[in-house]
């Protein structure tokens, strides 16, 4: 009897790496020029940042424009985690480095760094672009790693993680981004799909996000209450509508004013959105 013939995997050199770098680029970027955003840094304000603007998102995007690419060779060339955790940790230097120590795009580097990997690891295998949804699943291969990982206890986000025992973004990608998987990517597709504009429709997932994620960029700003009112804001929006209101764009910036007021700011959401603008572009190439 003859052998099956198992599917190999295509060298590394045939997944488009630059283009997946440059698509994750522009996912931050699109996120980036989006408003208006409650407390969110964007083109025209700070939102609750004082020590950042849009230029020093600016500079940080261009010191990261090349580990993107480089995250994304590791993952076609079946790398081990530690390898990327390298690559991550010199691209958050380089971050650093351009924005005078502050920290714009550290969420970033972790979880679309994963996800630009595993897309890439997708493609090294036979087939055709994987969807989004298993883009995210792919992520929990490396899901022992994560837990091994050194963590920056210091940090605030994982001062909050402990304070408040919420998952982290460890814990998200090791469960393969549920929260990617079941809103976030589900409401941009079906926003776009019913019509609205981009900058709508990422203005309403964001929103989405908003309501369901327990923000640890919100719960070190505002603790506990000042998370519950945050999704307690994103859940009126949506109940009125959402962006496919006429009047979305005003009352989102009422409620960007009120976020600002109380100096809040949904840095996790701001990432997850990012990241679900980029798994449903890569979805097309």
């Amino acid at each position: 009897m003859n052998a099956v013939a198992q599917p190999t995997a295509r060298p590394a050199a045939a997944v488009d790496c630059a283009r997946l770098g440059r698509l994750a680029v522009a996912s931050l970027h699109a996120e980036l020029a989006l408003a208006p955003k409650p407390g969110l840094v964007t083109p025209f304000d700070r939102g609750s940042h004082h020590d950042m603007d849009a230029r020093t998102f600016l500079r940080s995007l261009f010191a990261l424009r090349h580990y993107f690419t480089a995250v994304a060779r590791l993952g076609a060339a079946g790398a081990d985690f530690e390898a990327m955790r390298r690559c991550g940790i010199a691209a958050e230097a380089a971050m650093l480095r351009a924005t005078g120590g502050i920290n714009t795009h550290r969420g970033a580097v972790f979880s679309l760094g994963l996800l630009v990997a595993a897309a890439a690891a997708c493609r090294s295998r036979p087939g055709h672009a994987a969807t989004g949804e298993q883009v995210c699943l792919e992520v929990r291969r490396w899901a022992v790693d994560f837990a091994r990982a050194p963590l920056d206890a210091g940090s605030p986000g994982q001062r909050a993680r402990a304070l408040h025992k919420v998952p982290g973004v460890r814990e998200q990608a090791a469960a393969g981004y549920p929260l990617l998987r079941e809103v976030a990517l589900p409401v941009l597709r079906d926003a776009l799909a019913n019509g609205l504009a981009r900058e709508a429709a990422m203005c309403h997932t964001l929103m989405q996000l908003v309501a369901h994620t327990d923000d640890l960029n919100l719960l070190h700003r505002g603790g506990a209450e000042g998370l519950r009112w945050a999704q307690q804001q994103a859940r009126r929006f949506l109940a009125e509508g959402g962006a496919f209101a006429h009047d979305w764009r005003p009352r989102l910036h009422v409620i960007a004013d009120a976020f600002v007021a109380r100096h809040l700011s949904p840095g996790g959401s701001a990432d997850l959105l990012a990241c679900s603008l980029f798994l449903l572009q890569q979805e097309g190439t």
